[in-house]
């Protein structure tokens, strides 16, 4: 499922503040099931973010603590929203932003997956990589990093790195390995 959004100025709902994205969800807390002892069966730690713009649902429950759910279930929205809605670009005059500026070291593009940053930063190399017809070269060149430094940050996210082999496998080019 791709979704195709226009959005303010261009940005990503992976890629804004979480005040901001917290104003585009639905935040609802309940309790866990499991292991975990009293507290988690008695208190509401339980966390299900929904962004209503595009309905699409993360949540957590694996820890104690209510915040740290919280914060477990927004990175997972943000990591949903980058893999499945696609900001509209025109790849012949795209600038890349600010964060991938700043995080990009000459051709290439250092950045673990657990890093507060990698979900902005996949959902505006899926939004290049889709709008180039899936030429991972092509939108790695847009992005000023090489095609391997390009594959390297998708590849970190299995779903992500799937799409874009079904893409290019659909437009008879060769899978990336």
């Amino acid at each position: 499922m791709n979704l195709t959004m226009t959005t303010v100025a261009g940005r990503h709902p992976a890629s804004i503040s979480s005040a901001e994205l917290h104003k585009q969800c639905r935040i609802t807390f309940g309790r866990a099931t499991g292991p975990g002892g009293q507290r988690r069966n008695k208190v509401e730690t339980a966390v299900r973010i929904t962004h209503l713009p595009t309905g699409i649902i993360a949540g957590a429950s694996e820890r104690r603590s209510q915040l740290q759910n919280q914060h477990t279930a927004e990175r997972r929205l943000r990591l949903k929203l980058a893999r499945q809605v696609r900001t509209a670009v025109d790849p012949r005059s795209y600038q890349p932003s600010e964060r991938w500026q700043r995080r990009r070291q000459g051709p290439k593009m250092p950045v673990n997956p657990k890093n507060r940053d990698y979900p902005a930063l996949l959902a505006e190399a899926l939004d290049v990589i889709v709008a180039k017809g899936f030429d991972v070269g092509g939108a790695a060149g847009i992005g000023g990093i090489t095609m391997s430094q390009l594959a390297r940050l998708i590849r970190h996210d299995r779903q992500a790195f799937a799409m874009v082999n079904d893409g290019r496998t659909a437009r008879g080019l060769p899978a990336l390995k």
